[in-house]
């Protein structure tokens, strides 16, 4: 089976990834409604933000908004937007009917999106609305490793040059932190994101294939398919724990670990914007305005690990899209200056941001995790051509997947999934079928359904075994289409049996993990107990199990989902609009 992740700039295979868009700006309980400082005649502005800087950027626009441009109230109105997934749909021609209102101003988190969407055009007259040329920054952040600092300290830092080389090499090394002294810590686990979908993930990969080759200079398309080349980046990507669509996840579970004492067993290094170390410093992983102050800094605090082989920049480029008429574009003009004003820039600099010109700013200290003396070798980026066998050959090095995918088939799966013209089992079981074409051919994958008395006693029942995807991936996607609703909601049971499944077929060499998709609650008397329940889902270090939980519709108890993420180390996604299925579980995909 053809795997998505595979990057072809061949038009068929770009429709083939046409239904990848997880923009989540689009589910109406990710943004807060911003309300409207105009009256009368007014210009609107829509503008797509990468979620790191999302809530500084609305922050700065409702300021601004009710100001008068062209003799006109002018309005931003910013949203949370997935880079990734919006250059996939700029690149095959936006869509509001699959995509949701088009923005006027994009900006993702570096200028990397803007080439690939030129490269993966798909658009009818084979140009995408993005101006020529590099977009200018907004802000900028370097990328860092993120280490705690009894792990960063024990490598050498800060008085040590520490970079991919000495990760790679403590990644391949079987003995783990025991190689420091410090066998409690057991083996050392990356966190990065899918480069699919978060820059974070593109740039950290590429970082990589820079220190494999040991050079700062321009790569080539033969530098990325040297042998040795590819053992390198294999070896950092055999360390990761799991993948993501973004950074947040691993930062979100490192601080859950450090407020139980465990963080240093959670995770060992995670590749961020040097402004998730302050974030996360301040007690404020997601970086959010609303939720600064909140929470406690950390017992062990992160700190910022600059790549000796030299980091890329992101640059948080604002990108007028060429769609936009007069009135939209002389407001996203004036938006622009207003953002390069020094009160602004200083408001970015305050959440740990560098001015767009690159300078730092109060919490660049090391109270925050960061060296203020600290020299960045700044990488150039590569090529569009070397950007794309990029993506390419890590599709091919990417740590595997065995996973279990466990769906919801209760009697509640019959009610209507509001907007879509489905029911909810026929929107999920549509979601699924296009989800899978995701994995490698490699990837093993099995489906269990689930709802009570599935199989005598027992809740649940196997449609088909894990096994590579390669060997039947038709039938996974036919025994989906299959599906019938009917029954109770028997899921604590079902939960720790898919877990113990999945212990059964452990692969030490893959993210073991179950996506169990849910929209009620747990409806089964005598059973399993969630209190009893989640002990039981906590890693030890040995054949651990993440779980990934999607809370379908309303009625889903998102709360216990939440904690039996929490509990395994995985993540949970509110699905609680159901036309929003596909978008979230194209997001849960991206974690393998």
């Amino acid at each position: 089976m053809v795997s998505r992740r595979f990057v072809s700039f061949v038009v068929a295979a770009l429709l083939a990834i046409g239904l990848i868009v997880a923009i989540r700006w689009l589910s109406s309980d990710e943004t807060e409604p911003q309300a409207s400082k105009c009256s009368g005649d007014a210009v609107q502005v829509r503008l797509a933000s990468s979620q790191d800087k999302f809530g500084v950027l609305q922050q700065a626009a409702r300021d601004y908004s009710g100001r008068q441009v062209g003799g006109k109230c002018a309005e931003v109105l910013v949203e949370s937007a997935n880079s990734g997934t919006v250059m996939q749909a700029l690149a095959r021609g936006w869509n509001e009917q699959t995509d949701g209102p088009r923005p006027d101003v994009w900006s993702p988190a570096a200028n990397a999106w803007t080439t690939l969407a030129r490269q993966r055009v798909g658009t009818a007259d084979g140009t995408p609305p993005i101006p020529e040329g590099k977009a200018t920054p907004i802000v900028t952040s370097p990328l860092v490793i993120a280490m705690p600092e009894p792990m960063a300290r024990a490598i050498g830092w800060p008085d040590k040059a520490i970079g991919w080389a000495e990760l790679a090499e403590l990644a391949a090394d079987p003995r783990g932190w025991a190689r420091f002294g410090r066998p409690e810590w057991g083996a050392f686990k990356l966190g990065k994101t899918n480069p699919e979908f978060s820059t974070s993930g593109l740039n950290a990969t590429i970082a990589a294939y820079f220190a494999a080759v040991g050079s700062t200079s321009d790569l080539t398309v033969r530098d990325i398919e040297n042998a040795k080349v590819k053992e390198f980046v294999g070896k950092v990507e055999r360390s990761i724990v799991h993948y993501g669509d973004i950074t947040l996840t691993f930062l979100a579970n490192l601080q859950r670990a450090d407020d139980k004492g465990a963080a240093l067993r959670y995770i060992s290094a995670v590749t961020v914007d040097e402004n998730g170390v302050t974030d996360y410093n301040r007690g404020n992983p997601s970086g959010a305005p609303e939720t600064l102050g909140k929470h406690a800094p950390p017992r062990t605090k992160l700190v910022a690990i600059y790549p000796k082989e030299g980091t890329l920049i992101h640059d948080h480029p604002y990108v007028p899209l060429t769609w936009m008429d007069s009135g939209k574009k002389a407001v996203a003009d004036d938006f622009l200056k207003y953002l390069h004003s020094a009160p602004v820039q200083s408001l970015f600099q305050s959440y740990g941001y560098r001015s767009h010109d690159g300078k730092p700013g109060p919490l660049a200290t090391p109270e925050y995790g960061l060296r203020p003396d600290a020299k960045i070798a700044e990488l150039n980026a590569p090529s569009p051509q070397v950007l794309a066998k990029i993506l390419e050959s890590w599709s091919e090095l990417r740590k595997r997947a065995n996973v279990l995918i466990v769906i919801d088939k209760s009697g509640s799966m019959e009610q209507e999934a509001a907007g879509t013209g489905k029911n909810r089992l026929e929107a999920a079981k549509d979601a699924v079928v296009k989800a899978l074409p995701q994995f490698r051919a490699d990837d093993k994958v099995g489906l269990w359904a689930f709802s009570t008395k599935q199989n005598g006693d027992l809740d649940y029942v196997e449609l088909a075994p894990v096994q590579a995807i390669a060997r039947h991936g038709t039938a996974l996607q036919d025994r989906t289409r299959e599906l019938i609703p009917g029954g109770g909601t028997g899921l604590y049971d079902t939960m720790l049996a898919a877990v113990e499944k999945t212990k059964s077929t452990y692969d030490p060499e893959a993210i073991n993990a179950v996506v169990f998709l849910t929209d009620g609650k747990n409806e089964k008397s005598g059973g399993l107990s969630l209190e009893n329940l989640l002990p039981k889902l906590q890693p030890t270090g040995e054949q651990d199990v993440r779980i990934f939980t999607i809370g379908y519709a309303d009625e889903a108890d998102q709360e216990a989902l939440q904690q039996i993420a929490t509990a395994s180390e995985g993540a949970n996604y509110d699905a609680s609009r159901a036309d929003a299925i596909d978008r979230v579980f194209t997001a849960v995909i991206s974690n393998f």
